[in-house]
């Protein structure tokens, strides 16, 4: 299996990552495809995707802050089963951020993940792929270390219609296993930056940063 950056949404490897996201992804967590252009040629966004047999099998998207010593992880697609597809995009990726800190002179203190809650998705068939199950992924990201920050989650659409998208976390992966919180302004300033790119906020946003900054500390708790 390969793992290739995608820069452009000219390369032909794009439109079928695209293609694949669109058939797991409710259509809220899809950007359109030409507007896709800026962000994936933008230096510190990452996309990679896992190629077998020429065929894009998986992908992910992630990137890493410096100043704020995160990483977030946008998405991680698995098209099919018994390739080993999860491992092998979990072992590339960390393998790369480790490269991005070293060459920023930082060390990460975890990564942030949206993570479904599967009572509250709509639809268990969350695009006909088991590995892709919100209860499957919930698990998986479970056991790896990731745990859920303590208050009501809620993020812009991505479809950029302003609506409030309520089915996910807000996930952590504490390169410390042992640490109880994160600073509330440090979840603040990252919700910011990350959706910077979306001007069309719905209220329900900017009520939860509201409340995220009347705090000093965010509890970190089981999934």
């Amino acid at each position: 299996m390969e793992y290739i950056r995608v820069k452009s949404i000219e390369d032909p490897y794009f439109a079928a990552m695209h293609k694949l996201m669109s058939s797991i992804f409710p259509p809220e967590e899809v950007l359109e495809f030409g507007l896709w252009k800026e962000p994936i040629e933008d230096p510190d966004i990452h996309v990679y995707v896992a190629i077998h047999n020429g065929n894009v099998v998986g992908a992910t998207e992630y990137r890493y802050y410096p100043k704020l010593r995160v990483a977030m992880t946008d998405f991680t697609i698995i098209g099919s089963m018994g390739l080993g597809i999860g491992r092998f995009l979990y072992v590339q990726r960390k393998l790369d951020l480790q490269r991005l800190q070293k060459e920023s002179g930082t060390e990460s203190i975890g990564m942030f993940a949206e993570i479904y809650r599967p009572h509250a998705v709509s639809s268990f068939k969350f695009g006909n792929v088991l590995p892709m199950h919100p209860a499957v992924r919930r698990e998986v990201l479970s056991h790896l270390g990731y745990q859920k920050l303590d208050f009501t989650y809620v993020h812009p659409s991505w479809d950029n219609e302003g609506k409030a998208v309520t089915e996910l976390d807000l996930g952590f992966f504490p390169t410390d296993e042992n640490l109880p919180s994160l600073p509330s302004g440090l979840v603040a300033q990252f919700l910011r930056e990350y959706y910077a790119a979306l001007p069309n906020k719905p209220k329900e946003w900017q009520e939860m940063i509201d409340h995220i900054e009347r705090q000093s500390e965010i509890l970190l708790l089981p999934l």
